[in-house]
């Protein structure tokens, strides 16, 4: 089949439009509304840190749970406390412990797990589809699809995602929101344990409702905002602080903005580099033989004149 200036141009053109297309497709697929497609509101986590008691009993329900390996230290240890923790491959979440300004004698204790946000930036940034939003609210991973190229961990504003580096075959590990139990209609296994209520399980509108009387009933005890009902479009977690975030170990001027509306039009512009850009290379080098034949020609015909 031979190729014309005016095909390579039409077929590259038409390759481009589609891949563009696709990318725009999956920008706005990645753009997760505050409900499930099917119109199911998601379930949330409401945790209040003025209940917490650093007990850790949520750790070893997430611990025993998720079948994960059993950490060095028993859980009812304290000198975890000494140092400010992040999960791991091996822990999904973890309790810090913050000085309170207002009380020195009572810290404030916080969790630190992934936040399932309403518009996930590592399931948008996945270019295998290996993290996914489910109908329940959780950001499940699915490791049989995974390629290891940890998108999802650059992507995620919380720094959350993390990936078994010293495994043969390294998978992504998080917290999934105890999905499976979610799907059979139990409460996660961390939020059932808590023997304070500062970690509460329910609709993600109901939690909202109840943070806004607790600040609005006791004002002089919360910081007068409930962190993840704005932070990067909403996350499915919760805070109620008895201090301000940046003195609780969360990250702050996240802004409201979803990150896939921020990281989908260059982390899907990436295949489009990879198949588009060998068309214009095979393009371009038949342009230059096409170029090259024909000067050839010229001076064939120039001598024998």
């Amino acid at each position: 089949m031979t190729i014309s200036r005016r095909n390579f141009l039409k077929v590259a053109g038409a390759a481009g439009s589609v891949l563009l297309a696709g990318g725009a497709r999956s920008g706005e697929a990645a753009q997760t509304p505050q409900t499930s497609a099917g119109g199911v509101e998601f379930n949330g986590m409401l945790v209040d840190t003025t209940k917490c008691i650093g007990c850790r009993a949520c750790e070893e329900a997430c611990n025993e749970a998720n079948k994960l390996p059993k950490p060095s230290a028993s859980f009812s240890t304290e000198s975890v406390f000494e140092e400010t923790r992040d999960t791991t491959t091996g822990a999904f979440t973890v309790v810090n412990r913050f000085p309170n300004e207002k009380k020195p004698d009572a810290p404030i204790f916080v969790r630190k797990q992934c936040m399932h946000c309403n518009q996930p930036a590592c399931a948008s940034a996945c270019l295998c589809r290996a993290m996914e939003k489910t109908k329940e609210a959780a950001v499940i991973y699915h490791k049989d699809r995974c390629m290891g190229c940890r998108y999802c961990m650059i992507a995620c504003p919380f720094d959350i995602p993390r990936f078994e580096y010293n495994s043969p075959s390294p998978f992504v590990w998080k917290c999934i929101f105890c999905n499976e139990r979610q799907k059979k209609g139990e409460q996660p296994a961390c939020s059932e344990v808590c023997p304070e209520g500062a970690t509460l399980f329910g609709k993600k509108r109901d939690l909202l409702e109840l943070a806004r009387t607790r600040i609005y009933t006791q004002p002089d005890k919360y910081v007068h905002k409930i962190y993840g009902e704005h932070e990067v479009g909403g996350t499915g977690w919760l805070f109620l602080m008895g201090a301000p975030e940046e003195k609780l170990g969360l990250r702050t001027n996240l802004g409201t903005t979803p990150y896939p509306e921020l990281t989908s039009g260059f982390l899907y512009g990436v295949p489009l580099v990879f198949v588009l850009w060998p068309s214009l290379l095979i393009g371009l080098n038949y342009l230059i033989k096409d170029s090259t034949v024909s000067e050839k020609k010229e001076a064939s015909h120039g001598e024998q004149d």
